[in-house]
């Protein structure tokens, strides 16, 4: 007989099994949202570009004070964007934690059942 009698091993397997069920669902659940964040993104990324040509092109056009107010609110709109691209690379930091997370637990799993 092991170091684990039979009952143990298949608890571990049990165990093993389960948490690979969730791991795995886990994981898809982040990727698919990492996939949807970054292309939503994506598809917006040139939006504060064109928003700043925009204001270049009226600033001229308004008085001053109505200037002013849109250049603020562009620079709203660029720590938008820059809290959103943050939001993408967590999403991307997680992703990779989690992967990182369930190789450790198979490699674990695999200790104790040889």
């Amino acid at each position: 007989m092991g170091l684990f009698g039979k009952d143990i091993k298949k608890i571990i397997q049990e165990v093993r099994d389960k948490t690979t069920y969730y791991s795995d669902d886990f994981r898809k659940d982040i990727e698919e949202s990492f996939e949807e964040l970054r292309s939503e993104y994506e598809s917006n990324s040139e939006v504060v570009p064109e928003f700043e040509a925009l204001v270049n092109e009226l600033k001229n056009k308004l008085d001053s004070a109505d200037a002013k107010k849109l250049e603020a609110f562009g620079s709203k709109l660029n720590r938008v964007n820059r809290n959103a691209r943050n939001g993408v690379e967590a999403m991307r930091a997680l992703s990779r934690s989690q992967k990182k997370l369930t190789t450790e637990t198979q490699w674990l799993y695999e200790e104790y059942d040889h």
